[in-house]
Formats: C-alpha cells, structure tokens, sequence
C-alpha cells in the first residue's frame, strides 16, 4: 500500500548511536516500537515529527537548516526546489548532501586550522604546545622544559619536534576524513545525476532503486575507510584511525524483492530508517577521531588571556566590594555622582555650547552686526575727539588757522616736536608750558589705537567663532565615531563569508577563486586518467559551491541577481558540462555580479 503524498518528509526514528552488536539489536527493537507508535500517528502529523527530531548532532551542523546546492534533477534551480519538497526520494538524498557538506566543513575548518599552524615558525609552535592547548599542556610543558633544563638538553627543540609530529599527524588524519567524504558525495551528486528527471516525474517509483543505490554507496564507504586504515604507514596515525574505526560498520538492507518496483510501508520505513542511521553512524566516526585532531576551541586557545581577564575581574569585584555600601564605604556612591557631574559637565561644555554657539552664528546675524555698528560708532568718537584736540593744540601752537581736513599723522608731528622742546624742562613746563596737553593727546591717542585693535579683534573672534564652536566638540564627535564605527562593525557581521561586511565579501570571492583551483585540479586528473583523485576534486568542487551557494544567497536577493547567480553555481556543479565553460561562468561570477564584487568597485 503506497504511502499518502503528506508524507513527504521522512520517516527516520529516534536512533541513538549504535556500534556493534549490542547496539544493533537496540537499534532493531527501537525501530520495531517506533512502527507500532506510526500506526496511531497521522501521517503528516508523523513526517513533520520526523523531520524535526532527527538532528545530526555527532558534526554540529548549524547550516542544517539552511538549503543546500539543489540536485541536479535535469531542470532549473525553481522546479528542482519544488521536486525537493514533493519527493521523498529528493528529501533523503538532499539530507545526505547537508550532512556530508557539514561534516566536511567541520573536518575543513580544523585542517586549515593546522595547516596555518604548520606553516608558523618554531617559535609559533612552541608557543602553540605551552600556551594554546589548555592549562594541563602549559602544566606539562612547562614541567617539561624546566626538567630538560635541568638535566642540559634542549627542552625547545624537543617540543618543536613535537608539535611538528603532532601538527603532521592531524593533517594526515583530516585529510583522509576529507578524502572519504568527498568522494561519498560525489558519488551521491553522479548518482542523482542519472536518475535525473525520474525523480521528479515518478519518485515514489524510484524510491527502491534510490535505497539500493545509497545502500551500495555506504557499503563502498564502509570498504574504501577499512581499506585506507589497513594501508595507512606510521604507527601513531594507524593507531589513531583503527582505534575509531573499530567494529565500524553500516547497516544494510533486508533482503527484499529488488525486482519488484512496488515497496510496503513497512519496507520503504526500514530502508530510511537505515540510512539515517547510517548518516548517524557516519558522523559518530567522524566524531571519534575528530576527538583526537580537532581544532581547538577557541576557549582552549586563548584560555590565558581569558584566565587573566577573570582574576582581574575578581580582584576589580573585591575592589568595588570593599567601596562598596556592603560594606559601609560611600565611595562608590560618591564615585557614581562625580561621573554623573563630569558627564553632564563635558555634555554642556563640548555638545551644548558648541551647538548653541553654532546656532547663533547661523541664526542671529543681524543682533551681532547691530553690535559691531556700535563699536564702530565708539572707535569713531574717539577719533573725532582726538582730531579735535590735535587741531586746537596745533592752531594754538602755530598762532594760525589750520584747514579743517588736515591729516591727523601730520598734525601728531606736530605736537611730537613740540613735546620734544617742553620735556627739555619737565618741571617748568609742566605748569606754564604745553607739556600736559601733549601728554593728554598721547593718551587720547593711546586709547584710540587700543579701542581700534579691540575692535579688530572682536571682527576676528566673531568671524572665527563658528570654529571654536566646532573645535569644541570634536571630543564628542571623535567618541561618537569611534560608537558609530562599533555599531557598524557589529551590525555588518564580518565574520564568515555571510557577513555583509569587507572581509565577509572577500571570503566569498575567495570562494569563487577556490571553485576555479578545484575544476582546474579536476581536468589535470581526468585528462591524466586518475578517475578516483578527479572524483575527489569534484566532491571538493561541489563542497566549495555548497558553501558559495549558501553564502551569496541573502546578498544576491537583496542585489536582484539570485536567479542568475544560483543558475551559474548550478552549471557548475553539472557533471556533463565542459570544464572550459565552467571556467568561463565562474570568471565571469567573479567580475559580473555586484554581490561578489570587492566594496570599492560599487557604485
């Protein structure tokens, strides 16, 4: 009896992880209960249960919810996205590819980890062995390096061979793990190929070429990882891969009528059932040896600064206690209320009165012209009354009348020579002589010339006023910036090639430049005729477009360059195309779409 089309999602049970026998028989009586429980479930009830339950949890994969490069169904992106969603078939296999590409990019991320550490210097690596694995290995090395001291060797050199060796050991490992992996799903991608279209149009029909097919892909594997661990060399890296893979093993379907096209309920359930199982056993492997070659967290990396942070937290807390009014001290309250003054103090003097000053420059013109006039008009009196003064001295003086528009400067040589004879007898002609009134129009003259640079000074104070306004406020400018630039670095997410920041969109670009390495390595391997190594490039290639896919979407939804972006990952992905084409697409992905472009060709 075929199954009701709601169930489109797939049936997996709650399987725990299993190795051996033991857990091969918990496994089978789990799934037994589970198939009793289904019968009192409503299927669409059931398949949405399903799908939410089953988490890959042995990779921690997060971008599990997130779609996938689509399967090469023989149409475009659109239908192939409908196809996933109606098709059981498509679901099973499209969970296969999320959980292979999260494994990878787990087993990705802690290989570049270790090959940049193996490209550091010795110094680097010393430093890596003492300061970055955590406090029992700086315990240890340093114990180390003290005991070699003291007996005359070399503590450095040993612990740099060490973390040679180990560095060595891990990328190794790692490398086998991607090796696996990306030959599973590129088996998986070829085999989807050839069904293409059937997929679509009868999937339920297919559903049993589909299990037998992903059967015999575990099972070549199970075999390929069995084999690489026998003929593996070095002791420790043997030791390391046997000791996880032991009684590794993948489940396999029941005998069954393979002719017939026409599955139960029951058998259809079992089979998903055993390749979710698989997956899981799959990732509960990868995890046993990711346990010894991971990458480190970046708490065990960086737990001195971090140790160091809390004993200074600690002793600030304890500081803050004893000030505290816990403890009867006022001074924190008094603390709080100086920075409260202070705030309020640099508020006023660096954004209020600065805003304020701005203000009255822009606004209030006509009040400070009326102001300058009347400095004018004073400076104007001054001079009226000194030339009225030099004009009565200079006409007394000479005994004549004197034209009313003679020049000042001519009339004050006057009475500098005068001065000069009547200081010849200060004290006569201080009471019977012109000396006083020569002194009185000097100071006259004094005060003229004092009110005249007054003025010019004001003009220039005035005229420059808005600047003072805005040099005042360049401290709460420059920390408003440097908040500014917080938020903006916050709110862009640089981090991973999904950001929205600079180093977010280099990522991707550097994405684009990694697919191009993996075709050309590909068509060096295929035209060199080692079918297995270019079988590796390409499940390396569709790893590398799955991580483009999944980076560039947002961006290029919200630059209206999705369809055309998501139809050129997909060409690449295509088996059947020529590699001197998919040279050209991704060239031309690089230099054409906005959302791939670096920040400073945007316009």
């Amino acid at each position: 009896m075929a199954s009701s089309p709601e169930e489109s999602a797939v049936s997996a049970p709650p399987i725990a992880r299993t190795a051996g026998d033991s857990g091969s028989v918990v496994a089978r009586y789990s799934n037994r209960i589970w198939r009793t429980l289904q019968g009192f479930i409503p299927s669409s009830l059931h398949a949405k249960i399903s799908r939410l339950y089953w988490r890959p949890s042995p990779a921690h994969c997060q971008n599990m919810r997130k779609p996938c490069l689509p399967l090469p169904l023989h149409s475009n992106a659109t239908q192939s996205l409908i196809a996933a969603r109606a098709s059981r078939a498509s679901v099973i296999l499209e969970d296969i590819m999320k959980y292979t590409t999260c494994i990878l990019h787990t087993i990705e991320k802690s290989l570049r980890f270790w090959q940049s550490r193996a490209e550091g210097t010795n110094a680097q690596k010393i430093y890596f062995m003492i300061f970055e694995r955590g406090p029992r290995a700086f315990v240890g090395g340093t114990y180390e390096v003290l005991s070699k001291f003291h007996k005359g060797g070399h503590p450095f050199r040993h612990l740099s061979h060490a973390a040679s060796n180990m560095i060595s050991i891990n990328i190794a490992i790692l490398s086998i793990l991607r090796q696996f992996l990306a030959n599973f799903l590129a088996e998986v991608y070829l085999e989807v190929d050839k069904y293409g279209g059937k997929l679509i149009e009868d999937g339920d029909k297919s559903l049993p070429s589909v299990f037998i097919t992903i059967n015999n892909l575990f099972l070549n594997l199970e075999a390929s990882i069995v084999h690489s661990h026998e003929m593996c060399k070095g002791e420790m890296l043997a030791s390391v891969l046997k000791k996880s893979s032991l009684e590794f093993h993948f489940e396999r379907i029941p005998h069954v009528d393979l002719e017939n096209s026409q599955w139960t309920d029951t058998e259809i359930r079992d089979a998903t059932d055993m390749i979710y199982q698989n997956l899981q056993r799959l990732g509960s492997y990868v995890v046993n040896i990711l346990s010894t070659c991971r990458k480190p967290t970046r708490l065990t990396i960086y737990w001195l600064q971090y140790t160091c942070g809390a004993v200074g937290i600690s002793l600030c807390s304890i500081w803050l206690l004893r000030h505290s009014s816990l403890m009867g001290s006022n001074d924190i309250n008094n603390w709080i209320r100086e920075a409260k003054e202070s705030s309020a103090g640099f508020l006023k003097d660096h954004v209020e009165q600065p805003l304020i000053a701005i203000r009255d420059e822009l606004f209030e013109t006509f009040r400070r012209r009326h102001k300058g006039v009347m400095a004018t008009e004073e400076v104007q009196l001054t001079a009226e009354s000194l030339h009225r003064m030099l004009l009565a001295f200079c006409e007394q003086t000479k005994g004549q009348k004197l034209p009313a528009n003679i020049p000042d400067q001519e009339m004050l040589e006057i009475v500098m020579s005068r001065y000069e004879k009547e200081v010849m007898h200060p004290l006569q002609n201080l009471f019977s002589g012109e000396l006083a009134r020569a002194m009185l129009i000097q100071i006259q003259k004094l005060k003229l010339d004092l009110e005249t640079a007054m003025l010019e000074l004001d003009q220039i104070l005035k005229a420059n006023e808005i600047n003072f306004a805005i040099l005042a406020a360049l401290p709460a400018f420059f920390l408003s910036l440097l908040l500014l630039m917080f938020v903006r670095a916050w709110l862009k997410q640089d981090r991973g090639a999904e950001g929205r920041g600079r180093v977010a969109r280099r990522q991707r670009r550097l994405l684009v430049v990694e697919v191009e390495k993996r075709l050309v390595e590909f068509q060096a391997c295929k035209d060199q005729g080692k079918e297995e190594d270019a079988r590796y490039m390409y499940g390396l290639m569709l790893y590398t477009l799955d991580r483009l896919y999944k980076a560039v979407e947002k961006h290029a939804k919200e630059t209206g360059e999705w369809l055309s972006v998501r139809q050129d990952i997909v060409d690449l992905a295509k088996p059947d195309l020529r590699t001197t084409y998919k040279l050209v697409v991704a060239s031309r992905m690089g230099q054409m779409y906005d959302c791939l472009l670096p920040s400073s060709k945007r316009q």
